[in-house]
Parts: C-alpha cells; sequence; structure tokens
C-alpha cells in the first residue's frame, strides 16, 4: 500500500478551512433541541464559563422556553404536507425510494438544512446486508469536508470526503476482499496507527476529531479529487469500436499497430487529449492508500449531493442562525421575570407587636390567618394601626411588555406566524384573512424550503445517472 501525505494533507487544510462553520453548527443544534444557556461568556471577575452558570452564580435560576424547536418541526410539517399534497414529486425509482426510505431521510435533512444551512447525501450503488443496490446516505456536517466553493449548484467544487468509523472487520472487508496479505497489513495498520506528519496538527482539537475515530473503531478518509488527465481516443476500423485509453498505453496501441502493418491491416488511429475525472482514494490516518479508483459511475462524479445556503460569496448563513438572538432575550426576560416573582413579596403580614394577642403565640396567629374562616381578636387602641397583608406581583419591573415585544420580534425575523403554526385565530378574523396569513408565511420561508426542493432535485439526476 503507497503512503500519500500529499492528498491527506489536502483533505486536512479542507476539514480545518470548515472547523467555523461546524462550530457555528453546534452552537445551532445546541438552541434547537434545547441547550440554550451553553453559549461561553466572560465574567465579572474575567472567568470564561457557560452563561447558564453564571445565571445561577447570580442567584438566579436559567429557564428556557424553546421557541425554536417549534418553528423547526413547524417548517418540516410543513414540507411534509406539501409532501402529501402533491406526491413526492419525484423522479426516482419507488423500489429506491422505499428500500432508502426516501421520504423520512429528506425529512430529516431538511431539518439540518434549517439547523445548519447545509444538506449533504451520499449516493452510491453498493452490496450492503439488506440489499444490493442504490444506498442513499444523510452525511452530518460534522464528517464532511469540501473546498471553499460560491457557486450555489456546486458546480465549482474540486475536491470532496468525508470521514468514516468503520469497526476492523469492515475495513478488512471492504478493502482486503480475499487477499490475506493484504488484511494482515490492515491489521497492523490500525492496529496502533499513527497520523501522518502535518504542519500544526498536534495537540489541535480538530486535528483530533480528523485523525481519531471513537473507540473501538477505525478512521477511514474517503477523498475525492478533479484531476486532470492525458488520454488516448482510440479509433479501431477493424473492429468499428471507438475506446479510450490512459495516455501511458501508447506502446501497447503502437505495438498493435506495428503488427497490423505487417498483416496488411488497419492501424488504430490515435488523438491525444486532457481530460477532467473524479478520482476516489480512500485512506487511513497515517495517509496510506487502502483504494483508489476513478468515479466508476456514469455521470463521472463524485457520490455527493451537496447544498449551502445562501453561499453568497461562499458564506452559510441558516435558518435558525436569524433567530438566536430573539431566543436569548426571551429565555433572559423569564428568567427575570421568574427571579423578581421569587423574591416579591407574597401574602407576607405585617402585625404590630403591641396588637398580639397575650393567650396566642406568633405561629398561632400565622396559623388563623392562613384560615379561611379564621379569627384573631385582638386589642386596637386608639391611632393605631391594623395587621396588613403585602401582596407584589412584581409587574412594575415592566418584563412582560419586553417579553411581548420579543415574541413579536421572534415571528417576524423567522417569517413562521401564528396561522402558519396552527393556532387559532382570533375572534373577529374571517376565513378569508386567515388563509391569507398562511399564504403571506408560507412565502416568507419559501425561498428556503425551494432552494432544498432544488437540492432533492440535484440528488435525483445522480441517482437517475448513477
Amino acid at each position: 500500500m503507497d503512503t500519500n501525505t500529499e492528498y491527506l494533507n489536502l483533505a486536512f487544510e479542507a476539514w480545518c478551512a470548515g472547523a467555523e462553520l461546524r462550530s457555528r453548527r453546534n452552537r445551532y443544534k445546541l438552541y434547537t433541541y434545547g441547550r440554550q444557556w451553553s453559549d461561553m461568556v466572560r465574567h465579572t471577575d474575567g472567568r470564561i464559563m457557560e452563561e447558564g452558570e453564571i445565571a445561577a452564580l447570580s442567584g438566579r435560576r436559567p429557564l428556557t422556553n424553546n421557541m425554536i424547536r417549534q418553528l423547526v418541526k413547524c417548517v418540516i410539517g410543513n414540507f411534509r404536507n406539501t409532501m402529501a399534497e402533491r406526491g413526492t414529486d419525484s423522479c426516482v425509482n419507488r423500489s429506491v425510494a422505499e428500500r432508502n426510505c426516501l421520504n423520512e431521510l429528506d425529512c430529516r435533512m431538511l431539518e439540518e438544512f434549517l439547523i445548519s444551512g447545509c444538506a449533504i447525501q451520499r449516493i452510491v450503488s453498493e452490496k450492503r446486508m439488506a440489499g444490493n443496490g442504490i444506498w442513499i446516505d444523510n452525511v452530518s456536517p460534522e464528517s464532511f469536508f469540501v473546498n471553499r466553493f460560491t457557486d450555489p449548484r456546486g458546480l465549482d467544487i474540486e475536491l470532496a470526503g468525508m470521514l468514516h468509523s468503520m469497526s476492523l472487520r469492515e475495513v478488512l472487508i471492504r478493502f482486503g476482499g480475499a487477499d490475506a496479505t493484504k488484511m494482515r497489513r490492515l491489521s497492523e495498520i490500525f492496529r496502533e496507527v499513527q497520523p501522518a506528519p502535518i504542519s500544526g496538527a498536534t495537540g489541535n482539537s480538530t486535528a483530533t476529531s480528523f485523525f481519531e475515530a471513537p473507540d473501538h473503531r477505525c478512521r477511514v478518509i474517503e477523498l475525492w479529487t478533479l484531476e486532470s488527465r492525458n488520454i488516448l481516443k482510440c479509433h479501431d476500423a477493424d473492429n468499428a469500436r471507438y475506446f479510450i485509453i490512459p495516455a501511458g498505453r501508447r506502446k501497447d496501441i503502437a505495438r498493435i499497430n506495428t503488427l497490423r502493418r505487417r498483416n496488411g491491416g488497419e492501424a488504430i488511429n490515435m488523438v491525444a487529449r486532457t481530460t477532467m475525472r473524479w478520482h476516489c482514494r480512500y485512506m487511513a490516518p497515517s495517509g496510506e492508500i487502502l483504494d483508489e479508483f476513478d468515479s466508476p459511475y456514469s455521470h463521472g462524479r463524485h457520490p455527493f449531493a451537496v447544498k449551502f445556503y445562501p453561499l453568497t460569496d461562499g458564506e452559510v448563513h441558516s435558518f435558525v442562525e436569524d433567530i438566536i438572538d430573539q431566543q436569548r432575550y426571551i429565555n433572559r426576560l423569564i428568567t427575570l421575570m421568574d427571579h423578581v416573582m421569587s423574591v416579591s413579596a407574597k401574602g407576607v403580614l405585617l402585625f404590630p407587636i403591641d396588637q398580639k394577642p397575650e393567650n396566642m403565640t406568633w405561629d398561632d396567629i400565622g396559623r388563623k390567618w392562613a384560615m379561611c374562616d379564621g379569627i384573631i381578636p385582638y386589642q386596637r387602641g386608639y391611632g393605631e394601626g391594623e395587621p396588613k397583608q403585602i401582596i407584589s406581583s412584581g409587574e412594575q419591573s415592566g418584563a412582560y411588555n419586553l417579553l411581548n415585544l420579543q415574541m413579536q420580534l421572534f415571528r417576524q425575523i423567522s417569517g413562521v406566524s401564528d396561522a402558519l403554526q396552527g393556532h387559532m385565530p382570533v375572534h373577529n378574523t374571517s376565513a378569508a384573512m386567515y388563509d391569507a396569513q398562511i399564504r403571506n408565511s408560507s412565502i416568507a420561508i419559501l425561498d428556503i424550503l425551494d432552494s432544498f426542493n432544488a437540492f432533492r432535485r440535484q440528488r435525483d439526476e445522480i441517482i437517475a445517472r448513477i
């Protein structure tokens, strides 16, 4: 097995370039699924800690009112409803769609698309335990890398790949075949695998996630690169055949032509050309090539369908990203309101000491006061005050008004209105007005849904030409 650190270095550089995107995606995922106080911030004493820890140190209980999750579920529900009304509008063969549970895969892919702005699927034709044929897999941005590209169609992608975590048995089956020597070598490689020497990789968490697989698994790096090739286009008139071969086989054709000339046959015509080919390499973390081949698919491309949103100047900005700040303020406000109410007076009794009856203790007075039919007798002097109960709701803080404002901003920024979420309209809203609200809200999220449907069409074209 050859070692090729040059291509391993290309893959690692692409992986490092996507570190910021993966970091933001992880933050948005935490917010979507409820961990909304995990941002690292600086305390007044200079320490760096989670926002929730700082709130707890300040005597406040961090509360979460997860609005983001509901919005994501609402958009996915709208997408499912559209599929049910119009059909899957997919050109994928029914058996392929059913084997892969394609509708379910697409809904989960849309959820990822809303959270991170990335939709990635891998389409391959291979034999698996569940059958032999075309398989579609959702690929997490946590294991995918690609060169920086700016074309929304992905036509300027020149490098793409993903990280696999395989069992040793799977590695041996995939790359060892029936060759005992190769299987022994694979066992040696992954028994004590040492990453290839790459500059800046030592002690780097990004490098650790690239080179190291979870416990009892083997890291395999799949890399696809677009490469130029010198080829020979050949026409064999004797056999009425047209074929293409690598330029390195020119001597083989020349040898055949020499024999044909001696026998009075017609020589094979050759024309040298330069073409582009997608080439795949499976590599170990040490840089050793486990397997390599040109794209075996009729479409001649890599097996990934990729859509990043919106890709303005190559930047990715997701649906969830737009509403993070509003979600944070909502959490802060409900935490503030809870804190204010917890420290506000609630039924505190101000009882003058000189009015306490001699035959009653303070505990007796407390119990009598709490009873709905209790009576506390006392002697009132001239000009003296009577017991007074203090109740404070904390509403004077104005937090309720701020919370309502943030809820309105949340709906306006997300574009998902109450009508689209299925909330009942107010009593004076007509049916026509309610339908108009649903249509307008649908228009607000139409761009992101149409972008996702464009990704699905790209995926379907790859399946059709695999």
